[in-house]
């Protein structure tokens, strides 16, 4: 097992990337003890992640030149920090860490390995102070990477910290943040780069959440229809799932039961394809716009939604619908 694949948790938060470090570490060169103190500490980390932080902060002392083996040992330790609460420490060690980018390990290897870790820190980022320090680490994140020219992970780590502003409800950063994202992903002519279409959604996501959140439907509609409209994109089935419910908000705001419906319906299939949770509470939005159409169809009749027919979660639904698709009032108000 890799050493990033140690820490990788079951998410259904955005993490599309696979590192596999196995051959890495098969194929790295450098002195046996270098390596033996790097995997004697990946023995350590479960029962005494304490002293495992100690012996891979001991690997980059043993190279002569910053190498591949330094690189893993500051990420395993950064990791270990971040979950112990060491925050300080970690964004010590990672600022670290990102002067072996430069020329000690490749760019592909170091873009990848960077993602992982700032996917890392948000999945595990619990409290205020986890937020602060998530911050920093996108701040230095891109300071290091402003003279390199990577463009990819610019897009990636600034989305990121607008996902951050976003949970924070800091909608004045997050409104300069989605603005200097939505430029990004532009032609010098001003229309979208077809190159950059799946950056271009997520940001189209993140900004529609902060008008439905703000209940600003004017630029929300705008936005919506504008998303929509976007083909180059091969998106997240998850941010569509975020855009499609946020235009099924809106539509039942505005007693459009019928596109809200179809909105629903396709927000609970992508999040249905993305394995996320928020499918449940998406279906039972597309129950009640079901019966707000007066529709004689079943919501629980289509090959998507039928396996959750009988899901204890949304099973008062369920039983609203057939009463209501019965005729029986009196059952029909006593489950509501």
């Amino acid at each position: 097992m890799s050493d990033d694949d140690d820490f990788m948790q079951a998410s259904d938060e955005e993490n599309y990337d696979f590192e596999y470090e196995d051959e890495d570490e098969a194929e790295a060169g450098g002195d046996v003890d270098v390596e033996n103190k790097y995997y004697n500490a990946k023995q350590m980390k479960a029962e005494s992640p304490e002293d495992a932080i100690d012996e891979f902060l001991g690997v980059p002392a043993l190279e002569e030149e910053k190498g591949d083996w330094g690189f893993k040992g500051l990420k395993q330790a950064i990791k270990l920090e971040f979950k112990l609460g060491r925050y300080e420490k970690a964004v010590e060690h990672y600022t670290e860490l990102l002067t072996y980018v430069k020329s000690a390990v490749t760019r592909n290897y170091s873009e990848k390995s960077i993602n992982n870790m700032l996917d890392f820190i948000e999945k595990n980022a619990d409290d205020q102070a986890a937020n602060q320090c998530m911050e920093q680490f996108y701040s230095k994140t891109l300071d290091s990477f402003q003279a390199t020219n990577n463009e990819r992970l610019w897009l990636s780590t600034n989305t990121k910290l607008a996902r951050l502003w976003l949970a924070q409800k800091d909608y004045g950063r997050l409104t300069d943040k989605v603005r200097e994202l939505h430029k990004a992903c532009q032609l010098e002519d001003g229309t979208d780069d077809p190159s950059k279409g799946t950056y271009s959604m997520e940001a189209y996501a993140l900004e529609i959440q902060m008008y439905a959140e703000t209940r600003n439907n004017k630029r929300l509609k705008g936005l919506y229809q504008r998303a929509l409209k976007v083909r180059s994109a091969v998106p997240h089935p998850k941010i569509m799932g975020i855009i499609r419910e946020c235009g099924g908000k809106m539509h039942l705001s505005e007693e459009n039961w019928t596109e809200a419906q179809s909105d629903f319906f396709e927000s609970f299939r992508n999040y249905d394809e993305a394995g996320s949770l928020q499918r449940i509470q998406v279906l039972k939005y597309l129950v009640l716009t079901t019966m707000l159409m007066g529709s004689d169809i079943n919501p629980f009749d289509s090959q998507e939604t039928k396996p959750y027919k009988n899901d204890p979660r949304i099973a008062a639904m369920t039983e609203l619908v057939q009463a209501y698709q019965t005729d029986q009032i009196n059952q029909y108000e006593t489950i509501l």
